[in-house]
C-alpha cells in the first residue's frame, strides 16, 4: 500500500467545503422553503438562521449532505410554527366565533398544512422536500434514505391525495 503524501492529503482536505463556503447556499435554500411554508419574511428568516445554526453545530456529520439536511431542518421548523399557528387559530376561532380572524393567504396555508398532515409520513416528507424544499428527486431520496423510484411513487401518491383533499 502506497503512503499518502502531505500534498495529497492537503489536496483532499482543501476539496471539502467549509461551512463558511456553503453558508450562502444554505441560508438561501432554508429561507426559500420556510417562506413558502410560512408566507412571512421575518419568521422565514428566523427559521433559516436556526436551520443554519443547527447545520453548523452538526457540521462534522452533515457536511457531505448539508444542503438537503438544512432544508429538511428548515421545513420541520416551519411546520412546527404552522402547527402552533393552527392550534392558536383554532383556539381563537372558538373564542371569537363571530369575528373574521384569518386572511385568505393564511387560510390557504392552514388548509395546505392540514392537508399535508393527513398524508402518511413518507408522502408528507417527500412532498415537502421535493416541492416546497425544491430538492431534486436524488437529493430527496438521499436525505430520506429511500430510492429515487420510491421518491417518485411517494410524490405522485402524495400529490394525488393532496389534490383530493383540497378539491373536496
Amino acid at each position: 500500500m502506497a503512503a499518502v503524501t502531505f500534498e495529497e492529503a492537503a489536496a483532499v482536505a482543501s476539496s471539502i467545503p467549509t461551512f463558511e463556503e456553503v453558508f450562502p447556499v444554505l441560508i438561501r435554500d432554508a429561507y426559500r422553503v420556510a417562506y413558502r411554508l410560512l408566507g412571512d419574511r421575518t419568521e422565514a428568516e428566523d427559521v433559516a438562521q436556526e436551520a443554519c445554526a443547527r447545520t453548523y453545530s452538526r457540521w462534522g456529520s452533515v457536511r457531505d449532505h448539508a444542503e438537503p439536511w438544512c432544508v429538511r431542518v428548515a421545513s420541520n421548523l416551519a411546520l412546527d410554527i404552522l402547527r402552533a399557528r393552527t392550534r392558536a387559530f383554532k383556539r381563537n376561532e372558538r373564542l371569537k366565533a363571530n369575528e373574521t380572524i384569518a386572511t385568505p393567504a393564511l387560510d390557504d396555508r392552514l388548509d395546505l398544512y392540514a392537508a399535508l398532515e393527513r398524508l402518511p409520513r413518507r408522502q408528507r416528507e417527500t412532498v415537502v422536500l421535493r416541492y416546497l424544499g425544491d430538492l431534486s428527486e436524488a437529493q430527496t431520496a438521499d436525505l430520506i434514505g429511500i430510492s429515487v423510484g420510491s421518491v417518485k411513487t411517494h410524490a405522485s401518491r402524495g400529490l394525488a391525495a393532496l389534490k383530493e383533499v383540497i378539491t373536496r
